[in-house]
């Protein structure tokens, strides 16, 4: 595999881990619009700061969101502005659920 390839495949693993849980997910999308301080998005989201503080190490560890030292402070934002407009786009898609697809759909493992 070429690394044009590799990296494209890594990136993409990155953003889906990110998005495979909902805190995760509700840190980017209210991330999409601005930067934030955790203590902030830890209340909009409804988590405690230190499930919060997890999350956005996971995000950091996977290039999604960058943080801002502001003196005793620190602000989050996305990492690059491509990541909101991204974010955008899977918003606007319409996905087509084949329940016949999982024979439990409230399982886990199933969409």
């Amino acid at each position: 595999m070429n690394l044009v390839a590799s990296t494209h495949r890594d990136a993409l693993t990155r953003f889906g881990h990110a998005l495979s849980d909902t805190t995760r997910t509700q840190a980017l999308l209210r991330l999409r619009t601005g930067s934030a301080y955790p203590a902030d998005l830890a209340t909009a989201i409804g988590v405690s700061r230190q499930t919060l503080s997890n999350h956005l190490a996971c995000l950091r560890g996977c290039g999604l969101v960058v943080a801002v030292p502001e003196g005793r402070r620190t602000r989050y934002e996305l990492a690059d502005e491509k990541i909101a407009h991204a974010l955008g786009d899977l918003l606007g898609l319409v996905l087509a659920v084949d329940p016949a697809c999982c024979a439990d759909a409230s399982a886990d493992e199933c969409c």
